[in-house]
């Protein structure tokens, strides 16, 4: 069963290449992703690496947890499930957008 592990305080240069290839140490990685911003398209300073199985998982959480990547300490943990956002506001008069009373 595949194990997704959140990676915090990646500096802004790693790639998702990069953290694949720095996280295949630990074992067998399906997936890396390095999360960025949609309209500067650079790099938030996280990402998620996804293991094949729980065992290459907790080996990569104790080998790099709190540890130096690319230069900068990490901090990487099992990833939580995504919670629900509530609904974006919509500021389009014709669509019931609140303008106040103007």
């Amino acid at each position: 069963m595949n194990k997704k592990l959140y990676v915090g305080g990646l500096p802004y240069s790693t790639t998702q290449d990069s953290l694949r290839e720095g996280f295949s140490v630990a074992g067998n990685v399906e997936s890396a992703i390095v999360i960025t911003d949609k309209m500067s398209g650079r790099s938030k300073g996280f990402g998620f690496v996804e293991f094949v199985n729980e065992e290459d998982a907790a080996k990569a959480i104790e080998m790099f947890n709190g540890k130096d990547f690319e230069g900068r300490r990490i901090t990487v943990s099992e990833a939580r499930p995504m919670e629900p956002r509530a609904p974006r506001r919509s500021f389009d008069r014709d669509n019931g957008g609140d303008y106040g009373d103007r």
